[in-house]
């Protein structure tokens, strides 16, 4: 996969687990940029910024270790810009 396919998939994936309550991440990328996302969209989308952050909570409750600051999510690529990142899935919810 490419980069912009991998970001188009984590984006989907974020605004599939914003609507629903019961999702959970399925690993540790995914919790972290659920968290991440939930901070970028929550006071625009502050609903669905609780189910991405209830998602990220449910597994950090398994792996507490697990949990990375915002900057390491960026370092490690799994995010490349904050702001693109938080347009993109802003859009997305809205066309949801």
């Amino acid at each position: 996969m490419t980069a912009r396919e991998v970001e188009s998939a984590l984006l989907a994936r974020c605004s599939a687990v914003a609507r629903e309550t019961t999702q959970v991440a399925q690993d540790q990328r995914e919790a972290n940029v659920f968290q991440l996302a939930a901070m970028v969209v929550r006071s625009q989308f502050p609903a669905e910024s609780k189910c991405l952050a209830q998602a990220s909570e449910r597994y950090f409750a398994s792996h507490p270790t697990e949990q990375l600051a915002s900057a390491e999510i960026v370092r490690r690529g799994w995010v490349m810009s904050l702001p693109r990142f938080r347009d993109m899935l802003s859009r997305k919810l809205q066309l949801s």
